[in-house]
């Protein structure tokens, strides 16, 4: 459902000259009178669906909807400017305690994360209802050497990735770093054609960025960073880890398309904290591929989380 509806808002919102670029992106980009363009993302997280308010701190559930909003400006190479909270909170919190206990709760949750990444929390709204919590960010953020786009790989582009992949319910998707600083230093420092963040699954993030570019990726899945938590579900649920780092999601790190002289240099330099991978290369046959047993290629069905889909 989600994919059917963001392509009927691209065809029906109206063009505006302030919107140089509109839904599809991991945020939209507003053109300034002055001064670089301002980037915008929200996302909306639901009890039940990003968390389960029963089993977890709410402090937790607030620091993940702060820091995966952060994670789409990483997406953008975007530095924070400020973000906005809205709360729609249950009448009878599942844990106890009263909605104003738990609004005060998912803030101080986002408060250390707002001040690691001097996005400070500038407003927001507050309801009360019988439902579940939902929580909804908006950030907004500026380039100073122009956004990241997930339309901008080329054919002959590597494909790097920032960290492992899989594994994310073991803890992860609570207490992820969003990938800001090693965007923002890439950005001043290298050369990237385009980028995404994994929220849903590696290989559907990466066929959407191969989608937005209008060409396909063939992965080399023995390249493909596995993490010791993937690794754990693999042997709890008996399904291969590498199906876990393929398409457990809320991994939150970068999918990078980078030309192959850039590559190089950051896979001999490796400038950031956290390791790059070289995980495949951009090719002009659309979809994802790997090469099969004989040497052919053949098609990888994307994994991961489509919104609105019947589990």
């Amino acid at each position: 459902m989600e994919l059917q509806w963001i392509d009927w808002l691209r065809d029906r919102l109206p063009r505006h000259p302030h919107l140089r670029l509109g839904i599809g992106d991991d945020a939209a980009l507003l053109r300034m009178a002055a001064g670089p363009d301002c980037v915008v993302t929200s996302d909306m997280l639901m009890d039940e669906v990003d968390f389960r308010l029963e089993e977890c701190d709410p402090r937790q559930a607030g620091r993940k909807a702060l820091a995966a909003n952060l994670s789409d400006l990483a997406a953008m190479a975007a530095r924070p400017l400020a973000a906005v909270v809205s709360l729609a909170l249950p009448n009878r919190p599942p844990r106890g305690g009263s909605p104003s206990e738990l609004a005060v709760a998912l803030v101080e949750g986002m408060l250390p994360l707002a001040e690691q990444f001097a996005c400070p929390i500038a407003g927001g709204d507050t309801n009360c209802w019988d439902g579940r919590l939902v929580i909804s960010v908006t950030a907004l953020g500026t380039t100073a050497r122009g956004a990241w786009l997930r339309s901008g790989a080329q054919t002959g582009d590597e494909i790097l990735v920032t960290g492992q992949f899989g594994g994310s319910l073991l803890g992860r998707h609570f207490d992820f770093c969003p990938r800001v600083a090693e965007a923002l230093y890439l950005s001043e420092r290298y050369e990237v054609h385009a980028a995404i963040d994994v929220s849903d699954g590696l290989t559907l993030d990466l066929a959407r960025l191969a989608a937005a570019s209008g060409r396909g990726v063939l992965l080399e899945l023995a390249q493909v960073p596995i993490s010791s938590a993937a690794r754990r579900m693999a042997v709890q649920d008996g399904r291969p880890a590498l199906d876990h780092a393929l398409g457990d999601g809320e991994d939150f790190e970068l999918i990078l398309a980078v030309p192959p002289a850039a590559c190089r240099r950051l896979l001999d330099e490796q400038p950031l904290d956290v390791p790059l991978t070289r995980i495949g290369r951009v090719i002009e046959p659309a979809g994802l591929w790997i090469n099969g047993p004989d040497g052919q290629r053949v098609p990888l069905p994307p994994q991961g989380y489509v919104h609105g889909q019947p589990p």
